[in-house]
């Protein structure tokens, strides 16, 4: 299947609406009908500003980054984003072309890259 990895960096603290924004994405694309999408807590990082940011007791709560991805058809991925706009989100994102499948341990041969 061809499709599309979709990557949201957003602060941990960050809020939409009163929710977290990491979680709000999450339910958006649920909505939306997106097959699945997963967030990931940064151990450390540095954005534009180069501060250095990492995961320890006197790190300021908040301020780490979430990575919140999802694997993506096209046309999911032009509504997630739209929506994003709509609601004026600021987000840096990154979009890569994938191709993606599932393994079936009973098919009569294994997957191929082509």
């Amino acid at each position: 299947m061809q499709g599309s990895l979709l990557r949201f960096y957003v602060r941990e603290g960050d809020r939409h609406g009163g929710r977290l924004v990491w979680e709000w994405l999450l339910e958006q694309a649920n909505s939306l009908g997106v097959c699945g999408g997963s967030a990931f807590r940064a151990m450390a990082g540095f954005g534009r500003h180069h501060v250095l940011h990492e995961n320890t007791f006197f790190e300021l709560a908040g301020t780490l980054a979430v990575e919140v991805e999802f694997i993506i058809s096209d046309d999911d991925a032009r509504h997630l984003l739209a929506l994003l706009h709509r609601e004026k989100i600021r987000l840096f994102y990154v979009h890569i072309p994938a191709r993606f499948g599932v393994i079936d341990p009973d098919a009569d041969r294994p997957p191929t890259l082509d």
